[in-house]
């Protein structure tokens, strides 16, 4: 291990807008930035999301995103996948039913990616979930993004 780094399960959410459904403004402004780096600029990348260690969403986003390869690659994740998952975690946090839990999203056993227990931590990664989800939801521009996860350990 690296001193002062934590090994573990970082796990990103990373959205993308084209330019194309950006206003006029905006678009003048990315015209001034591509002149000035010597490119045309014809997407705007963002992080959307971020987890640590959060072992069972990262199972939901193999399982249901990845065909089940878990192996660092980007996969494309659909709004209706982001919705999915929003609600499950709002639905098993509404009871907070630990065999509910663990059948219907649960934790994952890897290299450095954290507890396995049903315990608060769990509570709080899916809560983090719920509330990252829910953001991107309420924006205006929801629609016209794109989304790809993507972990490293």
């Amino acid at each position: 291990q690296l001193k002062g780094y934590d090994m573990g399960l970082d796990m990103h959410l990373r959205g993308k807008r084209h330019v194309y459904f950006v206003d006029e403004a905006l678009r003048e402004k990315l015209d001034e930035v591509g002149k000035l780096l010597n490119c045309k600029i014809t997407e705007i990348a963002f992080e959307a999301g971020y987890w640590r260690k959060a072992n069972a969403i990262h199972q939901w986003f193999v399982d249901n995103v990845q065909n089940g390869d878990d192996n660092c690659g980007a996969y494309p994740v659909s709004q209706r996948d982001l919705v999915a998952l929003r609600s499950l975690c709002a639905e098993l946090l509404a009871n907070k039913d630990p065999k509910a839990a663990s059948e219907n999203l649960p934790p994952q056993e890897g290299f450095f990616f954290g507890s396995t227990e049903i315990d608060e931590d769990y509570w709080h990664d899916l809560q983090h979930t719920v509330e990252q989800i829910t953001a991107l939801e309420k924006r205006p521009d929801f629609g016209d993004l794109d989304f790809e996860y993507q972990s490293s350990w």
